[in-house]
């Protein structure tokens, strides 16, 4: 399981980057492509890969440790060179590792208190950072962060509740 989860997790980032580049509702020119996200709200497309990339990050902490997700990244970040613009590539790399330093930061320390809760929490905190440096990097200005930020925090909120259900679940008494 290990394995799957940390070639999915690897595969998102230059997914993500490919998307940015090539797959939108609107490409702008010399930009981003873009899709909606919800409120009017606009984003990179590659955030559609990135919201689950931060759950995949967690469940892989959760099945390995830190230097897996590291790895993952690095490796993910030599894909997306040769298959996206470098420049977004450079500027992903950049974002994902400095979310990975607050993700650890955020999620090992909440895990004993609940996976839900550690996975929400980190999920926020990678979301904002990730979304705030990655637009800064890559288009020079912060127009896309908040967007790119709510998109990133769907992923987050359904897999918290989801653990949040399995949790209470699981201690129901069955008669």
């Amino acid at each position: 399981m290990k394995y799957l989860v940390f070639m999915l997790f690897m595969v998102t980032v230059p997914l993500a980057n490919y998307f940015i580049g090539n797959v939108g509702t609107v490409c702008l020119e010399n930009g981003p492509c873009l899709v909606p996200v919800g409120f009017g709200l606009m984003a990179p497309s590659g955030v559609l890969f990135i919201g689950l990339a931060l759950v995949l990050r967690d469940w892989l902490q959760e099945l390995t440790n830190w230097r897996w997700s590291v790895v993952a990244v690095a490796a993910g970040a030599v894909i997306s060179w040769y298959t996206s613009n470098p420049f977004i590539a450079v500027a992903s790399a950049a974002a994902f590792f400095t979310a990975e330093v607050f993700d650890l930061a955020v999620y090992t320390p909440l895990r004993k208190s609940g996976r839900h809760l550690a996975v929400l929490a980190s999920g926020v905190v990678g979301a904002f950072v990730d979304s705030m440096l990655f637009v800064y990097l890559a288009f020079g200005s912060f127009e896309f962060s908040l967007g790119t930020t709510l998109a990133k925090l769907y992923a987050t909120v359904v897999v918290s509740i989801y653990l949040y259900w399995r949790l209470k679940n699981a201690n129901r008494v069955h008669v």
